[in-house]
């Protein structure tokens, strides 16, 4: 039997989905959603008041999704849950049940649960045999999670593999979750930005490239071997006694913000991100010429402008970035499969158009991309 090899198989992205929970709700609704920090000190509370008008102009997000009842401070929904609304939605695009699926590579921040979020999800979706596999790495999770799928694919250990990514960010950020008094501001201005949300795609094995997204390439690397952690909590590399954990905060995420996180991305000869997004187009001799969109991950409109001009030297036009975030907040690594699901189902697509994505997280630097080109015959 002739087995194809990997230059013989082509990666197509036939089906997408995404869920967000609850109603689209503004910036005015999050600390009523989310709880009030009332035990916080007060010079926190004053800054937090401060902030609040300040993060609205920053990001310029309008709505958000939180996935809890403000009323009885329930969760609706949860990784999994979501995960699974999303992925239906994708293997239905598709034109695929549940039980057709041979992979599950799932992409989240962080997990602490057992058994993994993937093989629950395969439980959910009903599916009794699978391949599976669980990434957690921030906001290159969705990234290295695509990767994974596509070089399995390739290598023809699996026909077809369902890629997902959830993130419910308001589990770490209502006012419930917190030792209160020991809040700080690099802890706090995260409930201003971050929301909850789902995306899913099915990649398939194709033989030949024709009317259709294609995968062309996936990157990634880390560039934080010798950076400071920026985003995270203090979690020991081992299980906490749990009171022990919430007396000293160890729990509470942070992240640099300000002077100290921008020390550690602008360097002399330009952002880490830009340098990263010039190695993959290098290491992969990706064509610009038919840039059509790109989607950049970043949680802040400043940011993401500042990375835009950057990305001018490269020929990369303004006019092609493609974002989401102001109609739903950042769901982090979600966002990576959400715009393709947008683009996907509300675009209208031209022969050759290329779609380029990079992203860079700050919990140690590291960073991912994908290039995707639309076929015809």
């Amino acid at each position: 039997m002739n087995i194809p090899t990997p230059s013989e198989i082509f990666v197509r992205l036939t089906g997408t989905g995404t869920f967000l929970p609850g109603q689209a709700i503004s910036s005015d609704e999050v600390d009523y959603y989310l709880g009030e920090v009332n035990d916080a000190p007060g010079k926190i509370r004053n800054w937090q008041k401060r902030i609040r008008s300040l993060m609205k102009e920053m990001l310029d997000v309008e709505y958000y999704h939180f996935a809890i009842d403000p009323a009885t401070r329930m969760f609706t929904e949860d990784n999994v849950t979501m995960s699974v609304k999303a992925a239906l939605k994708a293997i239905s695009d598709a034109g695929m049940q549940p039980q057709d699926i041979e992979l599950i590579v799932y992409g989240s921040a962080h997990q602490d649960q057992m058994p993994t979020a993937s093989v629950r999800i395969q439980e959910k979706l009903g599916i009794e045999q699978c391949g599976e596999l669980s990434v957690h790495a921030n906001c290159t999770s969705a990234y290295k999670a695509i990767l994974l799928a596509y070089d399995l694919i390739r290598n023809g250990r699996y026909k077809n593999a369902l890629v997902i990514s959830s993130s419910i960010s308001s589990s770490e950020l209502v006012a419930e979750y917190y030792n209160q008094p020991l809040i700080k501001k690099e802890e706090l201005f995260l409930r201003y930005f971050l929301s909850d949300g789902a995306a899913a795609l099915i990649l398939k094995s194709d033989n030949q490239k024709s009317n259709g997204l294609y995968i062309e390439h996936v990157y990634m690397e880390s560039v934080g071997g010798n950076k400071p952690s920026a985003m995270g909590n203090k979690r020991p590399a081992y299980w906490m006694n749990p009171k022990e954990e919430f007396d000293k905060g160890y729990h509470h995420l942070a992240q640099m913000f300000q002077e100290e996180l921008r020390s550690n991305f602008h360097e002399a000869d330009g952002s880490v991100f830009l340098k990263g997004l010039k190695r993959m187009i290098a290491k992969y001799d990706i064509d610009l010429t038919d840039l059509r969109f790109f989607q950049v991950n970043f949680p802040s409109k400043h940011i993401t402008e500042l990375v835009m001009d950057e990305c001018q030297s490269l020929g990369i036009s303004r006019d092609t970035l493609y974002t989401k975030m102001s109609t739903m907040g950042y769901i982090g690594p979600p966002m990576a499969l959400l715009c393709l699901d947008k683009i996907k189902k509300e675009e209208k697509l031209n022969k050759n158009d290329l779609i380029l994505s990079f992203v860079t997280e700050v919990s140690k630097f590291m960073q991912a991309g994908y290039a995707i080109r639309y076929y015809e015959k």
